[in-house]
């Protein structure tokens, strides 16, 4: 007699994310603007967010692309150091501001790591970039409470 096995299921939930690049820099006059040029002169690939942590030595760019792929070769191709992390992006509306995002996520004990506004957002509408401890959860939760989770492919 054979043993009969349950069949195994899926579960969990991923919520859409997008790729953040984290470029490194030397802090000097000009280096911005040679990152943000070679976006500009790049067509498969536009800047949709960017937020700069500066130290004396040294600077760190955030950057959000609406093609993480094309933006992954172009740094490659000009050997820029970077690191890529995966965030969620939400947007704001009327009935889903900051502070009911922020309580949410209190109430669930998720730690908001860092958030920086997008440049290009999808309608006009307020669009945040957020990294928390556990997004799968923080999508569940903000899915749960009607919020709206962009991916890539929702980027301007």
């Amino acid at each position: 007699m054979s043993e009969i096995l349950p069949q195994e299921t899926i579960q969990g939930y991923s919520p859409p994310t997008v790729r953040q690049f984290s470029v490194f820099l030397e802090n000097k006059v000009g280096k911005l603007l040679e990152l943000v040029g070679l976006f500009d002169e790049a067509p498969a690939v536009h800047l949709c967010a960017f937020s700069v942590l500066e130290s004396s030595d040294h600077a760190v760019v955030r950057i959000i692309p609406n093609n993480a792929d094309a933006a992954r070769a172009l740094l490659r191709r000009h050997s820029l150091a970077f690191s890529e992390f995966d965030l969620l992006i939400v947007e704001l509306a009327e009935n889903h501001n900051l502070t009911s995002m922020c309580l949410y996520l209190l109430g669930a004990e998720l730690n908001i790591r860092f958030a920086y506004p997008l440049m290009l957002r999808p309608d006009g509408t307020p669009t945040i970039a957020l990294a928390v401890d556990d997004q799968q959860l923080a999508g569940q939760i903000l899915l749960k409470k009607d919020f709206r989770l962009l991916g890539e492919g929702d980027l301007p």
